[in-house]
């Protein structure tokens, strides 16, 4: 290997360890007992009586299962909502003709881009007014207000790479409107809609501003917010918050390593015309 060879591979490693930096110091403090999280010992990366009490206080002095279920629940529900929507929504903008439909894109994608600060007021006061607030309603109806957007966007760029032909060749054997959907292309659309699910479920998993202010309940907290009520008056347990986010961020990595390959085709859908 030339020396241009070892320097890429040199800068390879350094970026990854930059990348990965906050990870690692995270799931190093997560294995700290509380001695040596402070003092001479706090910066340091070898630890030298490793514990897993950290993880194990987090399931016992505290409700973190209820924390996690919350979180699963309004994720999952929010999108599995958002794509059932976003694909009967992109498919007709997609595919039928009629005007103004760049612009009903454009303003859904705008809407999804307004600050959450700038929305908070109204929203409260809407879940407040109705009853909404320490519900699952009261987090699924604003995330959906931000997620539905984002949703059409991708399912419309990946619709429209779909071959009309398979749709007339469908409808020429007698299909209908449903059964072509159903049938042809719901299932070509697959990868655009996992690739929408999985972008909508990790931002709502990790929202905190919305789940902060609507549920104030610690039985209907989210993970985000939960973690953040680890801090006490006068200390902060550092060693808990890292085993905390530890069980939440490694499920996820998983997850996306998983599916890597299905939301790079989904998110690059209709950037090549054939």
């Amino acid at each position: 290997m030339n020396k241009a060879g070892y320097k890429f591979y040199i800068f390879i490693t350094i970026f990854v360890f930059i990348i990965l930096f906050p990870f690692i110091w995270t799931f190093i403090s997560a294995l700290k007992p509380p001695i040596e999280l402070y003092g001479e010992k706090a910066l340091s990366f070898i630890i030298d009586n490793p514990t897993l009490e950290n993880f194990k206080r987090i399931f016992t002095q505290r409700p973190f299962e209820r924390y996690l279920l919350n979180s699963t629940l309004v994720a999952l529900l929010t999108t599995i909502y958002c794509v059932a929507i976003a694909s009967l929504a992109a498919y007709a903008i997609a595919r039928l003709q009629f005007k103004g439909k760049t612009f009903i894109l454009g303003l859904a994608l705008a809407v999804s881009m307004f600050p959450q600060i700038i929305t908070l007021g109204p929203i409260y006061n809407f879940m407040q007014t109705f009853g909404l607030r320490n519900s699952y309603s009261g987090l699924i109806i604003p995330y959906t207000t931000f997620a539905l957007p984002l949703a059409i966007w991708i399912l419309t760029a990946f619709f429209r790479t779909i071959p009309k032909g398979l749709e007339e060749a469908a409808k020429i054997d007698g299909a209908s409107l449903f059964q072509i959907l159903v049938r042809v292309i719901f299932p070509i659309a697959l990868p655009g809609a996992l690739t929408a699910a999985i972008i909508i479920f990790i931002n709502t998993w990790n929202e905190f501003l919305f789940a902060l202010t609507i549920n104030s309940k610690e039985n209907m907290m989210t993970v985000p917010v939960g973690i953040a009520m680890f801090q006490g008056e006068y200390t902060i347990p550092w060693g808990e918050i890292s085993a905390a986010t530890i069980v939440v961020t490694i499920p996820l990595v998983i997850f996306i390593m998983i599916f890597q390959k299905r939301i790079i085709s989904g998110v690059t859908s209709g950037a090549i015309k054939e």
